[in-house]
Order: structure tokens, then C-alpha cells, then sequence
């Protein structure tokens, strides 16, 4: 793998689909695969195999039809899991086990009443164990977000010795600051041994809105793989956008940091989880949501019809989306009332769109917004006076 190269990691249909309501059958899953496969994304984690027969089902056929992507598998530390998880994957071209444990004090204490020294036993085991099946083998320490540093490259030391190929660094309850998961990171790039030879990974929830943040932060200190969904959804308040994190890499180029995902893709791969989960994306949510490219305030509306970069930082094609949507509301000016006339056919002189202009406003004021179908109606009541050319 390159250096500048960041693997993203697809954890929709395990991480994702653990949201409540957004259960999805093992059809459902291979369609949304198939197209995470098409995507780019490095690795798709299937699911989490020991946990029900349907999802060691989903995972299996997933192995069978994915084609340039690593298939992952997620487990506990527990002997069976990692026993059925490799049988899951079996068909896989490219098999990965994603096995770990907590090891924030919180979680050795609460979770597993046990020790330090223990936890880095149960790690250690659970690492060999899925290298009897697999050659890449992902290790997850829950809730590093809250762990020491030092204790933290501790266990990362151990596992790496047992046979880790990537090493997951998981801020579990978005508690990070952008700050402090960049240096946990660069800490553990500059004090564990063996670093050099496995692959760093971000894994950031979205509970104080910095995921996106937090992630980006992992790989200008080193990380080299983002875990991710498609539009954010995951546990609580979610996880890391897919659609986020590479777009920020795509507009930022002097990070020379790269990925692998065709970006024309996102908006409609947005669609179909979206549309398979029943889960809706927020209008305003960034690269994906139905606001995200349309201007209804006359002033950027006005900018963006003269020159798009002037309000737009990302052609929407580069997303998928056919073009910036011009909204027009009573905060939309002349420009923005014109430019929508043009596109139903009405070439507009400088008196019709006055007169058109005063009759749009009362309008405005009357409904959310004005649609073709209502500039038809405009348009009508203005050729009264003023005979209009069509476009």
C-alpha cells in the first residue's frame, strides 16, 4: 500500500445496521455490498457472524460476491466467535477477522471485572487464535478513546507480536477531541514497536458531532484506514460518513492523502441504504443530503448562477448529483427568479421580470416554496401585459 493511500473501511451492514429499525434481510445486504464493492471501498465488514444464523448467512454470501474488496468479520475476544467467523468467511478471496477487546479502565473494570494484565492475556490469545485461519487479522481495542496512552501501546505491542496486520484504535463513545485522537494517535506511531509493519485505523462515533474530525485527525498523524458508513448511521449518534471523510480528502489535496472510492457513486449508493434501512438523511447533512447543493437565499443564489465556486466548494457531479439546485422562497431574488423561468422556457426582458418579480414575492409570502408548476401560473398572469418569449 502506498503511503498517501487511506483504506476506508465499510462497517454499514454491521456497525450500521445495528441502529434500531434498520434490520435487513441477507438480500438486502448483498445488493447494498455489491455496490460498496463497485464503490471502491477497501473493506466491507459483512456482519458479526456468531451473532445470529442470519447474519452468519449474510456474511457467507457476501464472501461469495464480493469481488475486489476484503470481506471482514467481527468477533469478541471468544474462542467460538473467531471459530465462526472464520468458517463464515471461508469463501472470501480476501478474509479479515476483526477481533478485540475493551481496554479503557471503564471497560476492564465494569465489563469484564478483571485486570490490565489479563485483558492483554485475553487480546493476545484472541489475535493467535484468528491467525489459525486467517492471514489478516484486524485487532480492536474498545473504547481507546478513553484508555491510556501508555497502557494502550502496551496492548498494541502485544498484539502486533501475536500477529495483527491493522490495529483499530476506536474512540467507542465519540468522547475525543479532534486534538486528542490526532496525538493518541501520533503517540502510538512514535512509542509502540512493530508500528511500522500494520496499518493504523480510525473508528470514530459521532456522539459530540466530531467524527468526521476526529478521523481526519488519525490520518494526518499517521493512520492509514478510516471505518465508516454510509451516510453516518451507526450506533447512537453514528459513525463516521463514509461520504465525509473522502470528500474532505478529494477537496483537500495538499494532505496527500488518497482513497480508492469512485466519488460519482456516493449519491446514489446514499439513496439505496437509505431507502433499504428506512433511515432518512437530515436535508442539511453534508455531501448527501436533498440540501447540500440548493441555494434559496438571493444572495448565494445570485453568486452561484454567475460562478458556482462562488458559493460551492465541490461540483455536485463529483458526488453524483446532477447540478446545484436553485430554491425559490421569498428570500430569493430577480437572478434566481429568472434563471428558474429559463429553465421552463420563459426569456424574461428586464420589465417582465420587474412585473414578474412583484407578483412572485406575494406568492413567496404565501407558500414554502415556488414551483415550476407556479411559475407557469407567473408567467400567465405577466403575459397579460407584457408578451413574454419563450426561451
Amino acid at each position: 500500500m502506498q503511503d498517501n493511500q487511506v483504506q476506508i473501511f465499510d462497517t454499514t451492514l454491521r456497525d450500521g445496521e445495528q441502529v434500531p429499525g434498520c434490520k435487513l434481510d441477507t438480500t438486502q445486504k448483498l445488493i447494498i455490498a455489491e455496490r460498496l464493492d463497485l464503490l471502491g471501498v477497501n473493506v466491507i465488514e459483512a456482519g458479526f457472524p456468531v451473532s445470529s444464523p442470519g447474519d452468519f448467512l449474510s456474511v457467507t454470501e457476501i464472501s461469495k460476491i464480493v469481488k475486489n474488496a476484503t470481506v471482514c468479520g467481527l468477533t469478541r475476544a471468544v474462542e467460538n466467535d473467531i471459530k465462526v467467523a472464520a468458517e463464515a468467511l471461508k469463501y472470501a478471496k480476501l478474509p479479515r477477522i476483526h477481533t478485540g477487546i475493551g481496554t479503557s479502565d471503564s471497560h476492564i473494570q465494569f465489563k469484564f471485572n478483571s485486570t490490565r494484565d489479563k485483558v492483554i492475556e485475553r487480546a493476545v490469545k484472541a489475535v493467535s487464535y484468528a491467525k489459525s485461519f486467517v492471514e489478516d487479522v484486524e485487532f480492536y481495542a474498545e473504547d481507546a478513546g478513553r484508555t491510556d496512552n501508555a497502557y494502550l501501546a502496551k496492548v498494541c505491542e502485544a498484539v502486533i507480536k501475536a500477529g495483527a496486520t491493522v490495529l483499530n484504535i476506536p474512540d467507542t463513545t465519540g468522547y475525543c477531541l479532534p486534538e486528542e485522537y490526532g496525538a493518541k494517535i501520533k503517540y502510538l506511531r512514535e512509542n509502540v514497536k512493530g508500528i511500522e509493519n500494520v496499518t493504523l485505523s480510525c473508528h470514530c462515533h459521532n456522539d459530540l458531532g466530531l467524527a468526521t474530525a476526529n478521523s481526519i485527525a488519525g490520518v494526518v498523524n499517521g493512520a492509514r484506514q478510516i471505518e465508516c458508513t454510509i451516510n453516518g448511521i451507526g450506533e447512537r449518534a453514528g459513525n463516521t460518513a463514509l461520504e465525509e471523510v473522502v470528500m474532505v480528502l478529494k477537496q483537500h489535496p495538499y494532505l496527500n492523502l488518497e482513497t480508492s472510492i469512485n466519488t460519482k457513486l456516493l449519491y446514489d449508493t446514499s439513496i439505496l441504504v437509505r431507502e433499504s434501512m428506512g433511515m432518512p438523511v437530515q436535508p442539511n447533512k453534508a455531501i448527501v443530503g436533498a440540501n447540500a447543493f440548493a441555494h434559496s437565499s438571493g444572495i448565494h443564489q445570485d453568486g452561484v448562477i454567475k460562478n458556482r465556486e462562488t458559493y460551492e466548494i465541490m461540483d455536485p457531479e463529483d458526488v453524483g448529483v446532477t447540478e446545484s439546485a436553485i430554491v425559490l422562497t421569498a428570500r430569493s431574488g430577480r437572478a434566481a427568479l429568472a434563471y428558474r423561468a429559463k429553465k421552463v422556457g420563459y426569456e424574461l426582458t428586464k420589465v417582465q421580470l420587474d412585473l414578474a418579480y412583484t407578483a412572485f414575492l406575494t406568492m413567496a409570502d404565501t407558500q414554502k416554496e415556488v414551483l415550476d408548476k407556479d411559475i407557469h401560473v407567473l408567467m400567465k398572469e405577466v403575459n397579460k401585459t407584457s408578451k413574454i418569449a419563450m426561451a
